[in-house]
């Protein structure tokens, strides 16, 4: 008895598209981001079974940064990321957003006072009756 191909085992998912484009390194994480809201299709949020289409623009949020990619081919085969960067490309207005907050984040790390070296057991001692009394 042969097994017929099921006809909806073609269809591409959208948490499947994620992975193959490597954003995610899993679907499980891919599917996670989209139901978190971390993924927007066309400027709503999506399911993770929408079917994604050639021309549509995903916004997806990582870490501090927000990209704005455009769909350009569709694949269900995760491959090596520069086959990766094939499948969507990225609008100029996302990767100057993404350059002018990664500088404002070194800026205002770089304003920030590093210690020397880690507390002592007397500083932490210390540290911490601050903090209780503090609470």
């Amino acid at each position: 008895m042969s097994k017929q191909a099921n006809p909806t085992s073609d269809k591409l998912r959208l948490d499947k598209w994620l992975w193959a484009a490597r954003f995610f390194k899993t679907r499980a994480l891919a599917k996670a981001a989209i139901e978190g809201g971390k993924v927007h299709y066309n400027g709503s949020r999506t399911k993770p079974s929408r079917e994604p289409v050639v021309g549509d623009t995903l916004t997806i949020r990582q870490g501090w940064d927000d990209k704005t990619v455009i769909i350009t081919a569709l694949s269900q085969q995760r491959r090596g990321a520069s086959e990766a960067q094939q499948l969507y490309t990225e609008t100029e207005e996302s990767i100057q957003q993404r350059e002018k907050r990664a500088l404002e984040r070194k800026a205002n790390s770089a304003s920030q006072i590093a210690p020397d070296s880690r507390p002592t057991k007397k500083q932490r001692r210390d540290i911490r009756k601050l903090k209780d009394h503090n609470a």
